[in-house]
């Protein structure tokens, strides 16, 4: 059997359709669709893996970039059928997602761990059946009124100050994957983290 076909997968989290453009839940598919743009790529719809993919190379690697086409909270059908047609273990999948419990612009590289109640982490632990993954985590801070406001904060429109910080962020994460790529995964979250 030949070995994977990528270094490594990165899948940005996000709901489909214009609604939800340009809201906090899909600071991580824009971060994967940015870095498509920027290696000349275009993310083409793949039915059969519920997402759009784009295979680029950073450093000289094979990257496969995905968001997945799926509601967030079944993120992970697309995930797990990714990782089964690139052939790459957990540790080669690096999943890019909002994180309420940092703050707007604040990044954080973790591998492993719980799912913090973010449904589309959840829905990758259950189809991948592991949490052995990598994660770049984008803050986008808790909601004003309380956790019970969550849904609410992270799918509804961003005023124009604030989004000028996830802007800034999402171009920051698409370093850091690139970063990823070129130092290896413990060189860039030492740096990333201690920020």
């Amino acid at each position: 059997m030949s070995g994977p076909s990528c270094d490594l997968l990165v899948v940005g989290l996000g709901n489909p359709g214009d609604d939800y453009v340009g809201t906090r839940h899909n600071v991580g598919a824009e971060t994967v669709e940015l870095l498509a743009e920027r290696s000349g790529a275009r993310l083409r719809s793949d039915r059969k893996v519920s997402a759009a993919t784009a295979t680029v190379r950073l450093d000289g690697h094979p990257v496969v970039l995905a968001v997945p086409t799926t509601w967030m909270n079944d993120s992970g059908r697309a995930v797990g059928a990714l990782v089964r047609r690139c052939g790459v273990a957990p540790d080669a999948v690096l999943i890019v997602h909002d994180e309420l419990d940092l703050d707007p612009g604040r990044m954080k590289l973790k591998a492993g761990g719980g799912h913090a109640g973010h449904n589309g982490l959840r829905s990758v632990h259950a189809h991948l059946r592991t949490d052995a993954y990598l994660r770049l985590r984008l803050g986008v801070g808790k909601p004003p009124g309380g956790p019970g406001r969550g849904a609410d904060w992270v799918l509804s429109r961003v005023p124009a100050a604030q989004r000028t910080v996830l802007d800034e962020m999402v171009a920051s994460a698409a370093d850091v994957v690139e970063s990823v790529v070129a130092d290896g995964f413990a060189a860039a979250m030492q740096r990333v983290n201690a920020r």
